[in-house]
């Protein structure tokens, strides 16, 4: 049995070195980072420690990495994974490599972080025996939120090797593993590149703009949102210049000049230090207006910048309306007007691209699929898109004489290249789409949540509104699934597949009933919610959440009521109901109390319960779901799960062991101490100072005081105990009376109409 990895170090201390290193502490495996001297690999942990986004979890994850010299290889003598990020230079690489071997474990898998130079080449003339350990692993930037893991052997990579960090990565790096051939780009930047550089190539043509191009090649089609422009700035536009310069040379010429060939437009732009964001200036620029500060466009006749005009497309505004995004795209790219002109000469071109090159790039076209899914955030992979639109179809939009092999198959055959969706990357990922494939897994279902039969005994409750908000539906069917869980199921999971587990409760509803003054419809709604979470923490069957990405408000308030947590690392988790001027009513605020009085290690509490107050009082949202548990939101009990793909099939298992652990439901809580006037006086006291000292507004302050009545335990003159029903009251009742505050009702009309924060 191969060991685990517990060691690791990184040879490079450069924007891609330092973040790998950070993502290995981000899971808990000290590392060595080591660069040309000691001073420069501290110089790039400092850089580390101000970048954004952040690529640790916590504050002190970096305390986990130590930064050394090259000088002194002997330090990676305990790395059970050396991981080589220095400059892309085939020379430098063999140098390192060959100062490396003697100092290495004998087990020690050695690889390299090299987005485009052949594997084989760089190991050239070290040993049989390093070279049966050595691979490629190219991470994606930022390694910590791209989720692609491209790992590439070359023809000597004993298996195992390949097993064993592919194992690792998934599991304890929570990385999309992708086996990779050694070729040039390999899979991602072989692909994607093509496809940038058409677009380039489209703006360059003066036949349509940068902002068309964005407009078409964003969200409509299932990309980023930074589409096409503003993604080629984020990279950098030397980056790209090199990466697209570095494949046209390692490819034959007749595909390097057709393919990979930069239009004279890159040339101007590096001329000009039109780098990107790096410079502040690439294809676009922003610029102060005032007190405002507003985008400039790259014109590209004149090398200047100019303001930012809106695209006219009609067609795209339609397609905005279709919800399924393989018939947007098919929509689109169909369409007889410039939109599908466009998609046809730039989107089409790559769809024949990534059909021509997988079989050499790719195992199979599954992994291509998924290499453009994880690490270029496509919706749909190339061949995913093939099926969308239509084989046929796309051939003859596109007027292709002569399809590439896999096109021939296709055409001669099913006509698709899959016969239905692509397949899970492997046993225990994406476990809720695997079991909804089978229809009668679907046990009950509404608008806004369905339960599913997960199997082996565990039922669970899946919203699927928009954004997954909380509203009557999903309450309706967190206390459906509760009962039918304790009659005919041994546990519950909470949780779904999208991208974010919740943002919260349906806002819009509430500030039509507020509108209208409908405040006993409020009071119910407020009630249905609590009952719901009350249902939840008092299940006769063990409940584990399971959240990822947002969980906000009303979501958090769910995770803070299941008794076990399994949280995504990726997990933003707050309670941030003071942002729409309100508080936490659905348990959350007394769950915060309780947590505070049972975790307080003396006899005096009220630290814990400021903490608390602060937490709830600023909406603090956490970066992680370690820095959740900083935050309190999650407890020492519950779990962090790395891999995504893998969130619902670890949260069933943790289900399954609560019941083999014996599981005893709780009772309500009867007896909670509270502190009564003395800790309302204290807490009201850090209120009045904040708002004297002009951090927080008027509305901030009520807010504030309201909160602390919560945590008092109300209208009481001393120490007493009160029951979790009280707090409930308490909950709602201040709830309620915010509802009536016009500033609040200002604020939550300016969150729904801006998605910011309104600070009135």
């Amino acid at each position: 049995m191969s060991r685990p990895i517990q060691r690791a170090a990184v040879l490079g201390a450069g924007t891609m070195g330092a973040q790998i290193a950070a993502h290995l502490a981000n899971a808990g495996v000290p590392v060595h980072l080591l660069d040309l001297t000691a001073e420069a690999a501290r110089a790039g942990l400092d850089r580390l420690r101000k970048q954004k986004p952040d690529p640790c979890f916590l504050p002190d994850t970096p305390t986990l990495i130590r930064p050394g010299g090259l000088d002194d290889l002997g330090a990676v003598s305990d790395a059970d994974w050396v991981v080589e990020a220095i400059i892309e230079s085939l020379d430098a690489k063999r140098e390192l490599l060959a100062r490396l071997e003697p100092h290495l474990k004998a087990d020690a898998i050695v690889s390299s972080n090299t987005s485009a130079i052949p594997l084989a080449d760089i190991a050239a003339g070290r040993s049989p025996a390093f070279r049966r350990r050595w691979v490629g692993s190219h991470f994606f930037n930022p390694p910590r939120y791209l989720y692609l893991l491209e790992i590439i052997p070359i023809a000597e990579t004993d298996p195992d090797v390949v097993q064993r960090l592919s194992a690792f990565a998934d599991r304890h790096l929570g990385k999309g593993v992708v086996v990779a051939r050694d070729r040039p780009g390999f899979i991602g930047n072989r692909i994607g590149m093509f496809g940038a550089l058409r677009l380039v190539e489209a703006a360059a043509s003066g036949e349509f703009s940068i902002e068309e191009i964005e407009a078409v090649t964003g969200p409509v089609i299932g990309r980023p949102s930074s589409a096409t422009f503003r993604t080629l700035d984020l990279v950098g536009i030397d980056i790209f210049a090199h990466v697209a310069a570095d494949l046209a040379a390692r490819l034959g010429p007749d595909e390097a000049a057709a393919s990979y060939a930069a239009p004279p437009l890159i040339a101007a732009m590096l001329e000009r230090k039109l780098l990107g964001a790096k410079t502040g200036e690439g294809f676009y620029k922003r610029v102060k207006d005032g007190g405002d500060s507003k985008i400039l466009v790259l014109d590209h006749n004149t090398m200047t910048f100019r303001e930012s005009r809106p695209a006219a497309l009609p067609s795209v505004e339609a397609a905005r309306t279709i919800p399924d995004t393989g018939e947007r795209i098919k929509t689109l790219f169909l369409g007889r007007d410039r939109v599908g002109a466009l998609l046809r000469q730039t989107l089409g071109a790559t769809l024949l691209y990534a059909a021509r090159v997988a079989p050499d790039v790719a195992a199979s076209i599954d992994d291509a699929d998924r290499a453009m899914r994880w690490g270029f955030g496509w919706e749909l992979g190339p061949f995913e898109t093939w099926d969308a639109i239509g084989v046929e179809q796309v051939v003859q939009a596109c007027g292709v004489a002569d399809p590439p092999p896999l096109v021939r198959d296709a055409l001669a055959g099913p006509k698709r290249f899959r016969s239905g969706a692509l397949p899970p990357a492997g046993p225990g990922r994406l476990l809720l789409r695997t079991a909804k494939a089978d229809s009668r897994s679907i046990v009950r279902a509404n608008a806004g949540a369905s339960l599913i039969d997960l199997g082996d005994g565990v039922l669970a409750v899946e919203f699927h509104s928009k954004m997954n908000t909380l509203g009557g539906d999903a309450m309706e069917m967190i206390q459906a699934g509760v009962t039918l869980a304790a009659s005919d199921f041994a546990a519950l999971v909470v949780g779904n597949e999208g991208e974010h587990f919740s943002a919260g409760a349906n806002l819009m509803l509430l500030l039509l009933e507020a509108q209208e003054g409908n405040f006993d419809e409020i009071d119910l709604m407020v009630r249905a919610f609590q009952r719901a979470t009350m249902a939840l923490k008092l299940s006769a069957v063990p409940v584990v959440v399971a959240p990822a990405g947002l969980a906000l408000g009303g979501g958090c308030e769910i995770c803070l009521h299941g008794d076990r947590v399994r949280a995504a690392a990726e997990t933003y988790m707050g309670l941030v109901e003071v942002g729409v001027g309100l508080i936490p009513a659905g348990g959350g605020t007394k769950e915060m109390l309780l947590r505070a009085v049972d975790e307080a290690d003396t006899e005096d509490v009220f630290p814990n319960v400021q903490a608390a107050f602060q937490t709830m009082g600023l909406g603090k949202v956490s970066t992680s779901a370690p820095d959740a548990r900083r935050l309190g939101y999650l407890r020492a009990v519950d779990g962090v799960v790395m891999n995504r793909e893998r969130l619902m099939a670890e949260a069933k298992a943790a289900a399954l062991a609560r019941v083999r652990e014996g599981y005893q439901p709780p009772v309500p809580r009867t007896a909670v101490p509270v502190g009564g006037a003395e800790t309302l006086a204290r807490l009201s006291l850090g209120v009045h100072l904040m708002h004297r000292a002009a951090r927080i507004s008027d509305h901030d302050a009520l807010i504030g005081r309201k909160l602390a009545w919560i945590l008092a335990g109300g209208s009481l003159p001393h120490a007493a105990s009160v029951t979790e029903a009280h707090l409930l009251d308490l909950e709602r009742e201040a709830f309620l009376s915010l509802c009536g505050e016009p500033r609040t009702l200002e604020r939550i009309g300016y969150t729904l109409k801006t998605g910011k924060t309104l600070r009135n």
